[in-house]
């Protein structure tokens, strides 16, 4: 008998042999022996060429750290600008709205063109993604990454496409939640705040804006954010077929945004940013949080980060809470100086009061490290891993990645995908690559995606804070009135219960397949 054919019916056996063991032990309820077969059944599935279909089924509860742009694949991107007749420099390449007439007087070809070329298609889909990305002198991930960004255009029509787009993808791999971040506001900034020079006294400065041509035109701004939400969502649901079909594929993804900040602008269009934020949140259901984004190395980023702390800090005490989910901590040492290791995670929990964040690669260089992850622990706060992004752009993965530290801890935290259009992968293959390069067992997959629900911004209080839906779920199929009262109360509590009750299912039909024969004679 081969070798291979040996360990093959050596792990059947072991893995019957585990679940022979398991049904003899009386006590233990069956719930937690569904849960130890769907367990034996990940490791069977790992072995044997079956990761993908079995973690594709598995089911998520949701994606907390994904930004909606990044999250469009490029050929998208490409049909869009073919369609809606934007140009394609080559010489970039990238995606161009026209600077004249035609691509041609601009001084480019239509992107139409681009697509039909092969060569130019395959080169745009590198420029607008780290597809084919490869290391040299002076070029690396963090750049291939980062760059892809300039090279998009795509017009603000094709917010409702985007939607449709993760929503459809998300449905196929049975995730219940998105938690976009999105920019919806932003060209309109530039002429109210343009020549606006802050003082660096925050209240003084929140008084200047509100006081000029960017506070006079707050209505319209939340008056253009809640139409493009409300078209934009609109067209999603058409795109999908949700306003015939309910049942179609997506149409039960809830989704909500994250106000996205881009802090890489000058200090007043920041701060505007913000204050747009805070204000959008309090009117508008939709939005949930709020999140500063682009590149925390940049020049600007760096220079001006307690500075964008300190208007977050001031807001949240003057203009009443809301939820704050930070980019902190997406540094490590070389990218940066040593000194700018030491206090980015500090800030963002102390003064810009994030109950998240996003990243946190730098946490060992932070000042009094250990007692930061305490603070982590005391506060409950959970951290976003992004581990494809972090291995592309920051060089950081397995052993060196602190997922080692913060489990090891037990730091909240739970799986997302940061840009997966730009990174070219999903949700599933984020959950494969924990299972895979962490030895993570079923059980803290499962962890990790009721983490993401338990964490999420989600209106409504925790499932797990009602002992009487608890109870419930530990008798399947029992009635409980009063857990059904508290889910009606909760939108978060429904959705968590809407995954234990496909977890359950996931871990009533998860098995090793019986094995006839094989094709090793």
């Amino acid at each position: 008998m081969s070798v291979l054919k040996t360990g093959l019916k050596s792990l059947l056996i072991t893995a019957v042999a585990v679940s022979c063991a398991i049904s003899t032990v009386h006590a233990e309820p069956s719930l937690a022996l569904k849960a130890r077969k769907a367990a034996a059944t990940l490791a069977w599935a790992g072995e044997n060429g079956r990761l993908r279909q079995l973690m594709q089924a598995f089911p998520k509860g949701g994606d907390l750290h994904s930004h909606l742009t990044g999250a469009v694949y490029a050929e998208s991107f490409i049909e869009w600008a073919a369609e809606d007749g934007l140009c394609a420099d080559m010489a970039v390449p990238a995606l161009k709205f026209k600077a004249e007439a035609t691509c041609a007087d601009s001084g480019w070809i239509t992107a139409a063109e681009a697509q039909a070329d092969d060569n130019k298609r395959r080169a745009l889909i590198n420029a607008l993604s780290t597809r084919s990305y490869v290391p040299t002198l002076n070029w690396s991930g963090h750049n291939d990454f980062f760059d892809t960004f300039a090279n998009m255009a795509t017009s603000p029509t094709r917010f409702g496409d985007s939607l449709a787009e993760v929503a459809l993808r998300a449905g196929r791999q049975n995730i219940l939640y998105l938690e976009l971040m999105e920019t919806l506001v932003l060209p309109e900034l530039f002429p109210l705040v343009g020549g606006v020079k802050l003082s660096g006294d925050v209240a003084a400065d929140y008084k200047l804006l509100m006081e000029g041509k960017f506070g006079a035109a707050l209505p319209t701004l939340l008056a253009t954010i809640k139409g493009r939400l409300k078209t934009g969502l609109a067209k999603k649901d058409k795109l999908l077929g949700c306003d015939t079909n309910a049942k179609a594929v997506g149409c039960d993804v809830e989704i909500r945004l994250l106000h996205q900040v881009i802090r890489s602008l000058e200090p007043a269009n920041v701060f505007a940013q913000i204050i747009l934020g805070w204000h959008a949140m309090a009117a508008e259901d939709m939005l949930v949080g709020l999140n500063l984004v682009a590149p925390e190395d940049g020049h600007v980023a760096l220079r001006d980060y307690t500075q964008h702390m300190q208007m977050i800090d001031y807001l949240y005490k003057t203009l009443g809470e809301q939820n704050v989910t930070l980019h902190a901590g997406e540094l490590t040492l070389g990218l940066v100086r040593p000194k700018q290791l030491r206090f980015h995670m500090w800030q963002a929990l102390e003064l810009g009061h994030a109950k998240r964040l996003g990243h946190a690669i730098d946490v060992v260089y932070e000042h009094e490290a250990e007692k930061l992850i305490k603070k982590l622990l005391d506060d409950d706060i959970m951290i976003e891993i992004n581990l494809t992004s972090n291995d592309v752009i920051l060089g950081v993965s397995g052993n060196d990645h602190p997922l080692v530290l913060y489990r090891d801890m037990e730091v909240p935290y739970a799986i997302s995908t940061d840009d997966e259009g730009v990174s070219r992968i999903d949700l599933t293959h984020e959950y494969m690559r924990l299972h895979k390069d962490f030895n993570a067992p079923y059980f803290e997959l499962r962890h990790s995606s009721r983490n993401s629900l338990t964490y999420s911004f989600l209106p409504g209080t925790s499932l797990w804070k009602s002992a009487d839906c608890v109870a419930q779920l530990k008798k399947p199929g029992s009635e409980n009135e009063k857990c059904a009262a508290f889910l009606k109360g909760s939108k978060k509590a429904q959705l968590q219960w809407e995954l234990e009750m496909r977890l359950w299912d996931f871990e009533k039909s998860a098995r090793i397949p019986a094995r006839k024969k094989t094709s090793f004679n």
